[in-house]
């Protein structure tokens, strides 16, 4: 119960310290993202599993995403390549398109034990590493809080949702053994780097194809 209460409260936070939603322009958005299209596919729904789906995703997440790629808070060449050409205009329009969009469908691939492991963490959490569950940031069906930029996660590609719990978990990783090998700590707070670091691969992959066939 006391964690649950702690858990909310940070979510409650988070609304709150969030700046506005975007207020970019839709139509603008569309022509805008062509420069996205070879990578994130027809209306963002990339059919390369290691691109990540942006149709459906909140406008107030992928607007954070992009700013953080082109200062550098969140570090990837590609992506820091491509937001380094946007005005901040550019990005709110994008990000306004991308969040009308509906994304394609995925289905679980994994058996049904690895399904079962998966939703128990997803719903539940574990208690031996005190890993909070990731239905209260991202809810039943994976629609994720928009006000409060977490993301969506439903229908994502299970192998970049993988590898950004391993990127999460990476930051940890680094901290214990002074390695620097790429990780991610854009986070809220550091609530993903908290949840990551007490996963193992084998659950970190079923999540991730669990995650993939939340509708």
């Amino acid at each position: 119960m006391k964690k649950s209460i702690i858990i909310f409260v940070s979510i409650v936070l988070a609304t709150l310290s969030a700046t506005s939603l975007a207020s970019g322009n839709a139509e603008a958005g569309q022509a805008k993202s062509a420069i996205c299209m070879g990578c994130h596919g027809l209306a963002g729904n990339s059919t390369m599993p290691n691109f990540p789906k942006l149709a459906g995703q909140g406008e107030g997440y992928i607007l954070k995403q992009l700013q953080e790629f082109k200062s550098g808070a969140r570090d990837n060449a590609i992506m820091g390549g491509v937001a380094s050409l946007l005005s901040e205009q550019d990005m709110m329009d994008i990000a306004a398109y991308y969040s009308i969009q509906t994304i394609s469908e995925n289905s679980a691939k994994a058996d049904e034990k690895t399904i079962e492991l998966a939703r128990k963490i997803y719903l539940g959490g574990k208690k031996d590493t005190k890993t909070t569950a990731c239905i209260a940031c991202h809810g039943p069906k994976g629609l994720g809080i928009p006000s409060a930029k977490f993301p969506a996660l439903s229908a994502q590609h299970a192998e970049y949702i993988a590898a950004q719990l391993k990127a999460f978990r990476q930051y940890s990783i680094n901290e214990q053994t002074g390695s620097d090998e790429v990780a991610r700590d854009n986070d809220y707070e550091g609530m993903m780097r908290n949840v990551a670091k007490g996963l193992t691969t084998i659950e970190i992959e079923a999540l991730a194809e669990y995650i993939a066939g939340l509708h």
